[in-house]
């Protein structure tokens, strides 16, 4: 099975060929330039690179949300418009799920921090547990809590119920550091550059999974998750009185 994935949900840009168990390539750039500036070239790159024929490309696994509005809009659309020109299924993956994802088969907790904006994070909170009935002699993802836009205290309070070590990633890594310094009550560490944000590659395995699972959608029927409203949408509501 081969999938192609598009990560464009945060700062990162991330473009991954995965072909059963074997990751063909990835194009990962974090970098000051936009994603609708990025995400087609490295798209283009890749498969040129690879000489990667888009007629052969069974599923499109693209990270859903949440994350930047601009980005998973500009992500989702992509996919939407490779899956209807390809004629194949898009794989919506969570993104706080796959960035869990990068650390398979770590045994401390795992939570995944975006920096939000407003006060609040995109986060959710993981373990991976050895399961040859679901996928043998390998790890499950676990979801000890789904993902979510809360306050960078809530999910920390979150991780001190745990009596377990907890590995943080993400964007929100530098912002919250100090945060999380202050307030975390049992041991706590953060995951280096290479792990910390997102990754096409991770969306393309973790995809894989879930469509063996049969968590899949036509092309047609893919949107984006967002969690919450835009800045826009918030706005429109304030002047409106609803808010």
């Amino acid at each position: 099975m081969k999938i192609l994935a598009l990560d464009s949900s945060g700062l990162t840009a991330s473009v991954a060929v995965l072909e059963d168990d074997k990751l063909t390539a990835e194009y990962t750039v974090n970098y000051k330039k936009t994603h609708s500036q990025t995400l087609i070239p490295m798209l283009d790159a890749v498969r040129n690179m690879t000489e990667l024929d888009l007629g052969t490309v069974d599923a499109v696994a693209v990270a859903a949300g949440p994350g930047s509005f601009t980005g998973l809009r500009i992500g989702s659309a992509t996919a939407k418009g490779l899956g209807l020109a390809l004629g194949c299924p898009i794989i919506s993956v969570p993104t706080v799920d796959a960035l869990a994802y990068q650390m398979y088969g770590l045994k401390q907790l795992i939570c995944p921090i975006m920096d939000a904006r407003r006060s609040q994070v995109y986060t959710g909170l993981y373990e991976f547990v050895w399961d040859n009935t679901k996928r043998p002699g390998g790890y499950v993802l676990h979801i000890l809590k789904e993902q979510c836009a809360v306050s960078i205290e809530e999910i920390i309070r979150c991780c001190n119920t745990y009596d377990r070590e907890v590995v943080f990633l993400g964007d929100g890594v530098p912002v919250f550091a100090q945060t999380v310094a202050d307030l975390m009550q049992v041991p706590y560490s953060f995951a280096p550059a290479h792990r910390r944000l997102q990754s096409a590659a991770a969306v393309a395995v973790y995809g894989s999974v879930l469509y063996h699972q049969g968590i899949w959608e036509s092309a047609a029927g893919h949107r984006p998750v967002y969690l919450r409203l835009s800045q826009a949408e918030r706005e429109r509501l304030e002047k409106e009185g609803q808010t």
